[in-house]
């Protein structure tokens, strides 16, 4: 065989792999992105928040009523590990409320002589203990999963506030690609993938506003899970905006007090500006154009 034919049987052979690699990159391309597409989180309801905006400002009542969705609620599995009892001043409590509140908590105290954990009531300067002591206990709790600590979800959480309202109230039964053996990890405030089969059967639970539809949380609110000081009705979707109302301002408590200042400064800006317009007036009054 001559060069030339070496050559032109190589370059039909290149052709043809080409091709054939040509329809594979075709087909992974589209299935894989388009089933990954398939579970991507839905897009959360955009919602009223009292708080958005330049100047939002938090429902201190709303924020209180959230508090108490998370002591009975949310607190068995998750944390606030960055909040102090004190901290929880800015929600319009008392000192003498904040003392009470606390001690309503146990919260870790050295070991006793058999080397077991101690505890005692807390204190305003504690910060909210978390749930489990490691996070072998949590998995061990969870079925393997790890809930997250709350203390920043609104902030670091895909979606913010609207992605975790859905998220609570969003629980439904399974679409058709779900029910399959293989379902794709999910995810939720419990965070995190995790394998299939770890709760709720195969996968977790069905929600859409979760990675892959799927959460590791089972449904966590129900009506009249907790009874409001002020007597709201405690009904799950209320107890959900509460205690995410109560979530962002957690994690952004100073937020009332930026804005103020920032509508402080600029309307100071802004009477300085008036000043230097009449003053400049002033000076060149006198120069004829």
């Amino acid at each position: 065989m001559t060069r030339t034919q070496v050559l032109s049987s190589s370059i039909a052979q290149a052709r043809k792999w080409g091709g054939v690699a040509l329809l594979l990159g075709v087909g992974l391309g589209h299935g894989p992105a388009g089933w990954a597409q398939s579970l991507a989180p839905a897009q959360a309801p955009v919602q009223n928040w009292s708080f958005k905006g330049p100047l939002g400002h938090f429902d201190l009542a709303a924020v209180q009523r959230g508090y108490a969705v998370f002591a009975g609620v949310c607190a068995s599995c998750h944390g606030l590990t960055q909040v102090h009892f004190s901290d929880l001043a800015g929600m319009g409590l008392t000192s003498e409320q904040i003392a009470a509140l606390a001690e309503a908590w146990q919260v870790p105290n050295g070991l006793d002589a058999e080397g077991r954990l101690k505890h005692r009531k807390a204190q305003p300067d504690d910060a909210l203990p978390e749930p489990y002591p490691n996070a072998q206990a949590a998995r061990a709790a969870n079925r393997g999963a790890v809930p997250p600590d709350l203390s920043r979800i609104t902030q670091v959480y895909p979606g913010g506030p609207d992605r975790v309202f859905a998220l609570l109230t969003g629980y439904g039964a399974p679409t058709s690609h779900q029910s399959g053996q293989g379902s794709a990890a999910g995810e939720g405030l419990v965070g995190g993938a995790h394998p299939a089969g770890v709760a709720g059967g195969e996968g977790g639970f069905a929600n859409p506003y979760a990675i892959g539809h799927r959460t590791a949380m089972p449904p966590p609110l129900r009506d009249g899970a907790v009874v409001f000081a002020d007597g709201t009705q405690a009904t799950a979707e209320q107890e959900a905006r509460d205690v995410t109302a109560f979530l962002a301002w957690v994690s952004n408590p100073h937020a009332d007090s930026k804005r103020r200042l920032g509508v402080g400064v600029a309307l100071y800006l802004c009477f300085l500006a008036t000043l230097l317009v009449i003053l400049k007036r002033r000076i060149w009054s006198h120069v004829r154009k």
